[in-house]
This record gives C-alpha cells, structure tokens and sequence, in this order.
C-alpha cells in the first residue's frame, strides 16, 4: 500500500518549450513581450515513485533542503507549504499532494467554486503599433481576437495605456478609444477588459471611460499608480456612470497590506496578486478576508500557459474567482486541450494533482 506520507526521494530541475501563438509586442511601460519563455519546471519524485510537478519562477531554492524529507514536513493539506524557504516549490508540492491523496488540487482547496472556470484572453497587447516601418493598425487586433476565438476565447482583455510610452498622449489616447470599440464592434457578446499597466492619470482615465461608456466594460485594471483618493474617485465616477464594471488591482509589485483596507472600503473590486509569485499558499490565507470584506480575487496569470490551470484549480478550489487570465501557448509535452479554455471555460475534471502528467524525458531539458 502506497505510504499517505511518502519521503521525496529527488528534485528534478528542466525547462519545456513555451511559445505563443504569434509573438506579442508591447504594453503601456514594456517592450515586446517575445515568443513565448520557457517554463522552468520542478519535477518531486517520492521513494515510492510518485511524481509530482510545477512551474517555478526566479532562481531555485536548496534542493537539499528538500530531498529526503518526509511530504508533511513540507506541506499542510489545510494550509500549504510550512516554510517560505519552499515558496519556489508551492506548485509542485500541491501537484504532488494531490498526486499522495489521490485528489484533484481544487478539491484540496476546498472545492468551492465551479470546476468549468470562465478563462478570458490575456494576450491582445499594442500589436497594432508594430513593426516600427509599418505598423499595422487596428485591425490586426481584431484579427487576434479572432484567432483567439477559434482557439477557444470568447472574453479579451485589451492592453491600454499607448500615451503612455509610444504615442503622444492625445494620439495614444485616441487609438486606445478606437481598439475598445473595434473589438466591441467585432465581438457584440464578449466580456471586455482594459489593463492600462499604470499608464493613465486618474482624469485622463476618467476622460478614456467617457469615450467608451457605450462599450460596457466588463473590468478596468491597474488604470494608474496606486492611490487610494484616486481609486474612490474612480469607483464614484463608475458607479455614477457605469456600476457593473469593475476595478482591478494588484499586479505590479503590490503593497498587499496597504491594498486591503482600500478593498475593504470599496475602492477595489478584484485583487490580482500573481499565482506564482504571491503564491498559492498566500492565497489560501488571503482568500476568506477578501470574502468576508466583499472583495473577489482573480491571479494574475500572464506569461506562461501553465499558470492559467493553476490559476484555474485556485478558482475552482478556493471559489470567489468570476473569471481567471489565459495565456494562449503550448508547452512542450502538454496536452493543449489542458491549457486552453473550450467555449471560454477551461474544465478542470477531477484527475488527481493539477491533472497535468508530467512530461515525458524528450520534453525536459535539464537547467541547473
């Protein structure tokens, strides 16, 4: 009978091909975002032959400190990883804990969300500026809207913020109007999205809103720097005027405990720390807060594929999650069909772990 408390016998460490679907050009602070990163992965085998896997982001942890010790001594099923020295490994630890208990990680978590997830389109940046000799206009995001749709997307979130770095102000404002409307107006039923990455002023912002208010949007996301008098203004005007849409905050280097009491207060509709570098045990802890304060989490997702399933399994697990980022890709030895939404909803099923099986020996390559 296999052990419920099986000792890590070695950590792998490889990276897998990661690609988009084309390459994805700039936002309202960042340059082309490239083809797609590789994905550093962690593969845990225990003593007994169990694997389990997961992404990691940054440089390793000591992976002495984890070889030969025992799965409870690094991971609570109630709370997470026991020691933030294993921050690196809160991935793959859950996989591997769900892999032990024969449990799907949403299960783990709670299971109290839906298991289809609503997975909207992360990936429609300033495309329509490149390439510098030509730039191809708006029409090209229209155009990956639809390539998006026939993967299986039905909600996009539009990059914002052209004044910001590219254009001249009135001329960035100007365009950022005329993609909102474009991709309403080629997609009457779709959620819509903006993410200006800071790239706005709080009345500039207002003045974009006003241009757009026949759009509906569906959230506005981190319109400019973090300002608490800003945030309530804003929330004022989008209940005056718009008071479906929500604001979404938290992405960029967050002040977590300065953000909460303005959640709290109202000011901030979905918080967005990052599923890997804030954390899935974070968000276990965080989560019954934002419940109790009326406030709704979404990770932000963005850069690799695999981050949408495990972003995925947190909604589905710990609930209080209306839709979760997709990253459009392939990762090297995944099925595709595990990573990316059918109809706008990414379904989860009940395969133990992440139910992602690790990829076999011509897919990993070895790092470190």
């Amino acid at each position: 009978m296999a052990s419920a408390d099986p000792r890590i016998r070695s950590v792998r460490l490889a990276s897998l091909e990661t690609r988009y679907p084309r390459t994805v050009g700039r936002n309202a602070r960042l340059g082309s975002h490239g083809a797609g990163p590789d994905s550093h992965v962690a593969v845990l085998v225990t003593d007994d032959g169990r694997t389990g896997w997961g992404l990691f982001e940054g440089p390793p942890g000591d992976v002495a400190r984890v070889e030969g010790r025992l799965l409870s001594e690094l991971i609570d099923p109630a709370t997470g990883i026991l020691d933030a020295a294993e921050h690196w490994l809160d991935i793959a630890l859950h996989d591997l804990l769900g892999v032990v208990h024969d449990a799907p990680v949403h299960a783990l978590l709670g299971g109290r969300g839906a298991t289809d997830v609503a997975i909207y389109d992360g990936a429609i940046y300033f495309d329509d500026l490149d390439p510098d000799d030509a730039p191809r206009g708006v029409g090209v995001l229209v155009e990956e809207c639809r390539a998006d749709a026939a993967l299986g997307f039905r909600d996009f979130k539009l990059k914002i913020g052209r004044g910001n770095t590219w254009l001249s102000r009135a001329a960035g404002d100007a365009r950022d109007i005329e993609v909102t409307r474009a991709v309403r107006d080629a997609f009457p039923d779709a959620r819509i999205l903006v993410d200006a990455n800071d790239g706005y002023d709080r009345d500039g912002f207002i003045t974009y809103l006003e241009a757009v208010a026949e759009v509906g949007l569906y959230w506005v996301e981190e319109p400019f720097l973090d300002d608490a008098d800003d945030l309530k203004a804003l929330r004022a005007w989008l209940d005056a005027h718009s008071p479906d849409t929500r604001i979404a905050e938290g992405e960029t280097s967050p002040d977590v405990a300065a953000l909460l009491p303005v959640a709290a207060a109202g000011s901030i509709d979905v918080l967005l720390m990052d599923v890997m570098s804030y954390g899935l045990t974070a968000w276990r802890e965080l989560m019954p807060r934002l419940v109790a304060d009326g406030v709704h989490g979404s990770p932000h997702a963005w850069g690799r594929p695999l981050k949408t399933r495990y972003a995925a399994h947190l909604a589905a697990g710990l609930g209080n999650v209306e839709v979760v980022e997709g990253v459009p890709g392939t990762v090297a030895g995944v099925d595709p069909a595990l990573l990316t939404p059918a109809d706008g909803v990414l379904r989860l099923g009940d395969a133990p772990g992440f139910g992602l099986p690790v990829p076999d020996d011509a897919h990993l390559r070895p790092i470190g």
